[in-house]
């Protein structure tokens, strides 16, 4: 008898591990249709929804990276079909379906996804005429964003070699249908943009371009990712998809639409059977106006020959008129000649009676008297100060304190030399100076 070994003990993260990875291996790539319901989008751009029918549900994770290229704006309640595998959230061991795309379940759904984005892209500004960007006057280089192997660049190829030849064309490959289609169209208009800026390429248009179909085979050219690549071209850009009746939302964006393939072709490029009749237009019209001219100049020249005088008798005009001006010139040199020694003489008068010893002998007496009045009233200034000086004199000898020590009075003062005025400043046995008219003494004060 053989004992059977206990299961395996498993953490919680360790079995909802281990199913997140059996439920991916198993279901890598599934495609649901269900109700859309209880939609949440928060600001991390994710959108977080249940799908259901009337026997079950599964909740669904749309993250950010892939919900910006929906082209429609779901509601709760809308059919919708998604695709993306199955996983589980292991943080809650809740199965959930990681969703890759979306679009609405039927083709009346792809009609609605239509008239969504065209309204919200109307709304916008990108239809308005205002914003186009006209096409180049002269086109030598197309990109043309299209199947190498379509319909679609055999018309354009066919007509452009029919209308001009020269045109030069270059092919950015792409798919026109399919899942992967609108972002490879997206980046082949980003890359002609690049190369034009870069200088590698010398595009003058890029033209967006299909064969006709159904509005699923159609519907890369209805993706907002394409019609965003058009609307942020530098260049200008045709779109020419589908036949006369059909209209995608690319052929709103874009600068000129064309009803077909063919119809562009025939827009971008001028047809050179008409510029040759033109051109032998022009030609004629130049030759006729060359005859003209040559048969104009010819009448004015018989006209001038009939005007031109004998030479010789010119001659004698312009030699009588050359002795008329060196008559005249003579007599105003002598006229001239007159008035300037006349302006002589005035000037030479002029500058003796502006003689400078003249007027220096007459300055140097003006001087003198000057000098003299100045000297006078220097001595009358400085008379009235000395008198002021010796009054002032006498009146300090008068009111000095030699004066008073004369008439019989001392100035008494202690041992810092502070003058005595009042006895109240005397204090016993106090040390005292005093200053006679003729000499000092030291007294000491008594009680």
């Amino acid at each position: 008898m053989t004992t059977q070994e206990p299961p395996q003990t498993l953490s919680v993260s360790q079995l909802n591990g281990l199913a997140k990875q059996l439920l991916e291996d198993c279901f890598a790539q599934v495609n649901v249709t269900g109700e859309l319901s209880t939609l949440s989008r928060p600001s991390s751009g994710h959108w977080y929804f249940t799908l259901k029918d009337d026997r079950a549900q599964i909740r669904c994770a749309f993250f950010k990276g892939k919900n910006m290229r929906v082209n429609f704006s779901p509601e709760p309640g809308q059919q919708v079909s998604v695709r993306g595998k199955v996983s589980l959230y292991e943080g809650r061991g809740d199965y959930q379906l990681i969703v890759d795309s979306m679009q609405p379940a039927g083709a009346g759904a792809l009609a609605l996804a239509f008239e969504q984005l065209k309204q919200e892209l109307l709304a916008a500004g990108w239809f308005d005429t205002d914003t186009k960007k006209p096409l180049p006057d002269t086109i030598r280089h197309i990109a043309v964003v299209t199947s190498p192997t379509g319909a679609a660049i055999h018309d354009i190829l066919s007509v452009l070699q029919r209308r001009w030849p020269s045109m030069q064309i270059s092919v950015l490959p792409v798919l026109v249908q399919g899942e992967h289609a609108a972002q490879q169209i997206a980046n082949a208009i980003l890359q002609a943009n690049i190369w034009q800026s870069q200088g590698r390429k010398d595009f003058d248009v890029v033209l967006v371009s299909r064969g006709g179909g159904s509005l699923e085979d159609l519907w890369p050219f209805n993706e907002r990712i394409v019609a965003e690549a058009i609307h942020n071209s530098a260049l200008p850009v045709v779109s020419a998809v589908g036949h006369e009746v059909d209209f995608s939302i690319s052929d709103f964006v874009a600068d000129i639409r064309a009803a077909t393939p063919s119809a562009a072709a025939e827009l971008l490029s001028p047809d050179q059977s008409e510029l040759v009749s033109k051109l032998h237009l022009l030609k004629g019209r130049l030759a006729n106006s060359q005859l003209r001219r040559i048969n104009r100049w010819r009448e004015q020249l018989l006209s001038l020959s009939r005007r031109v005088r004998d030479p010789r008798s010119q001659l004698r005009e312009q030699s009588q008129r050359l002795d008329d001006l060196e008559i005249r010139l003579q007599r105003q040199w002598q006229q001239a000649q007159r008035q300037r020694k006349q302006r002589l003489i005035a000037v030479n008068q002029q500058l003796a009676l502006l003689n400078p010893e003249r007027q220096l002998k007459t300055k140097q007496k003006e001087l003198s008297t000057l000098r003299e009045r100045l000297q006078h009233a220097m001595n009358q200034q400085l008379k009235q100060p000395r008198v002021a000086l010796k009054n002032m004199e006498q009146q300090l000898k008068a009111l000095g304190p030699e004066q008073t020590l004369n008439r019989g009075y001392a100035i008494v003062q202690n041992a810092s030399g502070t003058i005595i005025r009042d006895s109240k400043q005397l204090a016993q046995g106090q040390l005292l100076s005093v200053k006679f008219h003729h000499g000092d003494a030291k007294l000491r004060v008594e009680p």
